[in-house]
């Protein structure tokens, strides 16, 4: 499959199944993350990759949140406070991630329904980061189809609006 067909097929996956993930797939995940562009080549940015089963729980409780307990890993991306930039950074290497967890067989979902304050403590975060999103990870029990998109006549303009 191209590039672009993994783009433009993948659909975001609430269900996961029990089958483990490999090390090098976590990996190849991580390094897509690692290799994302920055401003100024800054990488504002910090991981954790929680796999314990009672964070992933703890992660689940919120309302949009439940599927998460089952996916083989999340992955919380934060950014440095103090970088203007790092909102924007972070969420190029998170979606690096999922678009590499995509082409590696894996389902992904993006996650921004938190308390801010609450993730912190739960992960331990110094206060010189904040939570940008989390998206959860595995092999997926489901494949939805794509969700239908504007049209670029909708959303594209060229030199003004």
């Amino acid at each position: 499959m191209s590039l672009l067909d993994i783009i433009f097929n993948r659909a975001s996956v609430r269900r996961y199944t029990s089958e483990p993930v490999s090390e090098e797939v976590l990996r190849n995940i991580l390094e897509a993350g690692r290799r994302a562009p920055s401003a100024m080549n800054a990488q504002p940015w910090h991981f954790i990759v929680v796999t314990e089963q009672n964070l992933k729980e703890q992660l689940s409780k919120r309302r949009w949140t439940g599927f998460m307990k089952d996916a083989t890993f999340v992955v919380v991306g934060c950014g440095e406070k103090m970088n203007h930039w790092s909102t924007i950074d972070v969420a190029i290497a998170l979606q690096n991630m999922v678009i590499a967890a995509e082409a590696q067989g894996l389902g992904s979902c993006w996650v921004g329904d938190f308390d801010q304050t609450e993730l912190k403590e739960m992960l331990g975060l110094p206060d010189n980061l904040h939570v940008i999103a989390m998206v959860s990870f595995g092999h997926p029990a489901e494949k939805p189809a794509p969700h239908d998109k504007k049209s670029l006549d909708e959303i594209v303009h060229y030199n003004k609006f």
